[in-house]
């Protein structure tokens, strides 16, 4: 799995960057938002990224922040939404815009991006109200951004928990704990429950 991908910036085409990292040329399709944020050709840039293999296409999306790239995740977990749609919707709207439509569940918000019509934006909040953490003032998506901490939901990832059960355990840990010592106590938060 590529993760993240450090380069110089080659060429700039909207939604598409080229980017060399030591002397290999990566094609990314990043959002609209992280387009805009993107240095000049010839410097050094830094994305996180989502690779999906298909039998006809390896396709590397890359995302500015990891609230972008967490937020396309949940957005391609929905049935019938594809990479180009949760593209599309992190284009036209800021993470934070996307969280504040799903805490409100403000429909007509989504039905502004082409290719979302009524009854997809419906579903789409109906689907993504349940796969983010909002905390009290709606704002913001809860990810993990810190390095321990991201460490520690890969590991308990790949142990078969979901994605509710991490953020929840992970909200319980220390900012600054370290790897082995969280998932430590991570599990023993997962095995008494919520």
């Amino acid at each position: 799995m590529i993760g993240k991908i450090t380069g110089i910036l080659l060429e700039k085409h909207p939604p598409l960057v080229l980017i060399d990292v030591q002397g290999i040329g990566y094609e990314i399709d990043v959002p609209m938002s992280t387009f805009y944020q993107l240095p000049v050709i010839g410097e050094t840039v830094a994305l996180y990224t989502h690779f999906i293999v298909r039998d006809d296409a390896h396709l590397l999306f890359g995302f500015g922040t990891e609230a972008e790239r967490f937020v396309f995740r949940r957005l391609m977990k929905i049935s019938g939404i594809g990479a180009r749609i949760a593209l599309a919707l992190l284009s036209g709207l800021s993470v934070s815009e996307i969280h504040r439509a799903v805490a409100t569940q403000d429909a007509v918000l989504l039905t502004k991006i082409p290719g979302i019509g009524k009854k997809t934006a419906e579903r789409l909040l109906l689907e993504l109200r349940d796969k983010f953490d909002f905390d009290s003032d709606h704002s913001e998506v809860a990810v993990i951004s810190a390095g321990s901490g991201h460490d520690i939901l890969n590991a308990l990832r790949s142990l078969g928990y979901n994605d509710r059960e991490l953020d929840w355990a992970i909200k319980q840990l220390p900012s600054n704990i370290a790897v082995s010592e969280g998932i430590k106590q991570a599990l023993k938060l997962l095995s008494k429950g919520k």
